[in-house]
């Protein structure tokens, strides 16, 4: 993730400590929220995003899981759960991120939510959003969530609802967040770009503000699932969007709004932001590129930071990678999973930078990036060190080093 409001606004925000190495010094968050200081990128343990059930009652057009509104057998019994969750806390995992399908159609879904909390684990959930109703909203308050995240495709009702592949669903989705934002439990937008959902950003970025929305996640397209059907950015359209979502991003923070925008699975964002603050002779372009470099980007992302339980229980690097599993939760403990780097592919996602081949394997910005999405490489070429076709930045930008005086 790269956390726009943070390098380029200058604002700080609950999860800076864990992304950029560094303490919350002008906010004061609940506890629920705030994040450790990880020692090191290197040192972290994994977020785990956890798909509870593959059952959804919509069927979105770019879903990886390629969900339904149907049963489907195999999923992970409430005890079963229970002792994964117990698991993730011994772990010292930052977070669980409690994902679907649709999460809220699980019936014992809040039972498992006030469990991790009994264990002290940052809990979050990602959902569509239509299934929230007052009482749903109230529990997410009472229970603690660190934020809510609802996935909405655009602000033009029409292009959500064909996006959902229900009509109606972008009220029901809006609804949902009014009544958890009425409540002051803080709420996420997550939104996938696509040719289609980026027609309308300075839109999204005026719903956002009169919304209230707290945060937002803008998702860059990953080949997997029913989105292996839809049309990626083109890598000038991938430039705008950026552009875009930075430009909006500034406005919100000018406006006193202290909303944080990230952009999350392309890490080439991460230097796309730091040359145009060169361009820009932005004071802080220095400082960004510290924290850029403290960061890794997809270096100890996936495989490192980041984690994926799928609703069968495999193991897998992300959400998007469940092409391959490393291991069962219900024949060993995630924790041993994660940490067994007899498998070769693990191995490298936990030391890839010498793996890289082509453009990412000689860009000055390696270190910076890590080769962004090992998942979109190996779904795209079917080699995982290949380079992630969703790289926008030319040829001239990612030559010479890091000390080159050509940046800008």
């Amino acid at each position: 993730m790269l956390d726009v409001s943070v390098l380029y606004g200058g604002l700080e925000t609950p999860s800076t400590p864990h992304r950029y190495g560094r303490a919350i010094t002008q906010i004061d968050p609940p506890a629920h929220q705030r994040m450790a200081v990880a020692k090191s990128a290197a040192e972290r343990r994994p977020i785990v995003v956890w798909n509870l059930t593959r059952t959804c009652n919509l069927k979105c057009v770019h879903c990886y899981t390629d969900s339904e509104a149907t049963a489907y057998s195999g999923e992970l019994s409430t005890d079963e759960a229970k002792a994964v969750l117990d698991d993730l806390a011994a772990f010292e995992a930052p977070a669980v991120l409690f994902s679907g399908g649709e999460p809220l159609v699980r019936k014992d879904f809040f039972d498992l939510a006030a469990y991790a909390r009994g264990l002290g684990l940052h809990v979050v959930i990602s959902t569509n959003g239509t299934l929230i109703d007052e009482a749903t909203a109230k529990r997410f308050k009472e229970l603690q969530f660190a934020y809510v995240g609802i996935s909405l495709d655009s602000a033009t009702p029409a292009v959500h609802d064909e996006f959902r592949g229900v009509a109606g669903a972008f009220e029901r989705t809006r609804i949902g967040m009014q009544r958890c934002v009425s409540i002051g439990q803080k709420v996420g937008l997550r939104l996938t770009l696509t040719r289609q959902t980026c027609n309308d950003l300075p839109e999204v970025f005026d719903f956002i503000e009169t919304e209230s929305i707290d945060r937002v996640c803008f998702y860059h397209l990953c080949p997997a699932g029913r989105g292996e059907n839809l049309e990626a950015l083109e890598l000038a359209e991938a430039r705008r969007a950026m552009d875009s979502i930075v430009d909006s991003s500034q406005a919100l923070v000018d406006h006193g709004k202290a909303v944080e925008i990230l952009t999350v699975d392309n890490h080439c964002d991460g230097p796309y932001l730091y040359l145009r603050m060169l361009r820009e002779g932005h004071p802080r372009a220095a400082q960004v590129l510290e924290m850029l470099q403290w960061n890794g980007g997809a270096r100890f992302s996936s495989g490192v930071g980041i984690a994926n339980i799928d609703f069968l229980g495999q193991v897998h690097a992300d959400q998007f990678s469940m092409f391959r599993s490393f291991g069962n939760v219900r024949d060993r403990r995630f924790s041993e999973i994660w940490q067994d780097t007899s498998d070769p592919i693990m191995a490298g996602l936990k030391d890839r930078l010498p793996l890289l081949t082509g453009r990412c394997g000689t860009c000055r910005f390696k270190p910076i990036c890590g080769g962004s999405s090992r998942a979109r490489a190996e779904l795209s070429t079917g080699d995982p060190w290949a380079p992630d076709p969703a790289c926008y930045l030319s040829d001239e930008e990612i030559s010479g080093s890091l000390d080159s005086d050509s940046d800008g």
